[in-house]
């Protein structure tokens, strides 16, 4: 869906008159500009602790705008912002660069300004700085393309990200006070229809673009200033914990889910041990070996397979299943089980080049350090719940769900509803193409 977005000179200051620098994205010395993003995220949140990485629909809070970022190609540098050090290593591993904040600039009472100026002392060489909103998920490296080019192309010295709101609002009524409530902006005697009035420009808080200038004079909008205006459903902001099973419905529906096409992915790789198991082997008294798995996980594999993605399964050279084992797998849930060996990526590119697959097409679900390498480079990647640090930095989606109990249907649904969703936007715009 095409954004609505408006250049308007009635929010521009006339009074500082011409743009400094050139409309392009060099400055009147000629030289590049440097424009960074960066993500303010402290460890203190009194609201939600660690609310900056806490799981949302399966991707740390903060990765969200970050993969936005990143994947926009419109910033020379992304930073996250930042006084904690598990937020660190999640920022470090979706692609940021990290400042570290000083103590001064990381109090409840300390403002998003202070932390940007900080910033800005210390990376001189930057010129055009975005403050990106950590708790706005639903942002897509598109609205920042835009908003950028009215920078780079417009010439505007500041952008900020806004929603067209239809709230009719009142004063408050104070008691003891004296005060009645009173009509902000309507006429209840004529008040009006959606259908015949404008509505109101709100901040959304998704961003904030502002030359380095401005910065230094203590201001993130001024200037020559435009606002970009996001639909309603892009602008999901999350403050309280009661907001966070909404902002995963809303997520799951408008989120941006980085650049591998999920209507795609033709083969699904699952590891046996913590995926599609609990990673316990049994003994019976007579040395057999036995493994439990959940029907969940089986009839996951089965809606998948009635998709068209073919389901491996993978048995690792540290966690050997004995032949029996693969057979009654095999049996049970209708998947070959392949053993790998000490590389896994080499085993898993033989088995992508004997049906002349990308890596855009594979899907994996990972347990351990040995699938890290598969984990990034597959179009889509799961952990199950308590997976290791590394293993989960890596995946593009982490389970709520553990190994055996569940992750794999949850992963299974995940890449269903990810088709739909690329099916869907590739019939939109096919009807958008034969429009007239």
């Amino acid at each position: 869906m095409t954004e609505r977005k408006r250049n308007v000179s009635d929010v521009e200051d006339e009074r500082d008159g011409e743009v400094s620098g050139s409309k392009k994205l060099k400055d009147g010395t000629g030289k590049k500009r440097h424009i960074a993003a960066l993500v303010l995220a402290r460890g203190g949140s009194k609201g939600i602790p660690l609310k900056n990485i806490k799981m949302l629909a399966g991707v740390p809070l903060v990765g969200w705008v970050l993969r936005a970022a990143v994947d926009s190609n419109m910033f020379d540098s992304v930073w996250v912002s930042t006084d904690h050090d598990e937020i660190e290593k999640v920022a470090r591993a979706w692609g940021a660069q990290v400042h570290r904040r000083s103590p001064e600039v990381s109090q409840d009472s300390s403002s998003s300004l202070d932390t940007i100026q900080q910033f800005s002392r210390l990376n001189p060489e930057v010129d055009v700085i975005c403050n990106i909103q950590a708790t706005s998920p639903c942002l897509h490296p598109s609205h920042l393309q835009e908003a950028l080019q009215l920078i780079t192309l417009q010439g505007f010295q500041s952008v900020f990200s806004v929603v067209r709101r239809y709230h009719l609002r009142w004063q408050e009524g104070k008691k003891g006070a004296g005060v009645s409530t009173r009509p902000l902006n309507l006429d209840p005697a004529c008040r009006p229809r959606r259908q015949d009035w404008d509505g109101e420009l709100c901040e959304n808080g998704s961003f904030y673009f502002a030359t380095r200038e401005l910065i230094q004079q203590g201001l993130l909008q001024g200037g020559k200033m435009a606002y970009y205006e996001m639909l309603p459903e892009f602008s999901v902001d999350i403050d309280v914990d009661i907001d966070w099973p909404v902002a995963e419905q809303r997520v799951l529906r408008f989120g941006y889910f980085g650049r591998a096409q999920p209507e795609v992915v033709r083969l699904l790789l699952c590891v046996v041990c913590g995926g599609l198991t609990d990673g316990q082997v049994l003994l019976s008294a007579s040395g057999e070996e036995m493994l439990s798995f959940s029907t969940r996980d089986t009839r996951g594999i089965r809606m998948l397979q009635e998709e068209g993605v073919e389901v491996v399964l993978l048995s690792s050279v540290e966690e050997p299943l004995s032949s029996a084992l693969c057979e009654r797998l095999t049996q049970r849930t209708g998947c070959p089980v392949r053993q790998l060996g000490a590389d896994v990526q080499a085993d898993v590119r033989a088995m992508m080049a004997k049906r002349s697959l990308g890596w855009n097409e594979v899907a994996y679900l990972g347990n351990d350090e040995q699938d890290v390498t598969c984990l990034t480079l597959a179009g889509l990647s799961a952990v199950p719940l308590h997976a290791p640090t590394g293993a989960l930095n890596a995946a593009k989606y982490s389970c709520h769900s553990g190994g055996g109990r569940g992750a794999l249907r949850e992963f299974a649904e995940h890449i269903l509803l990810l088709k739909k969703k690329a099916r869907a936007q590739l019939e939109q715009d096919r009807i958008n193409r034969h429009a007239f």
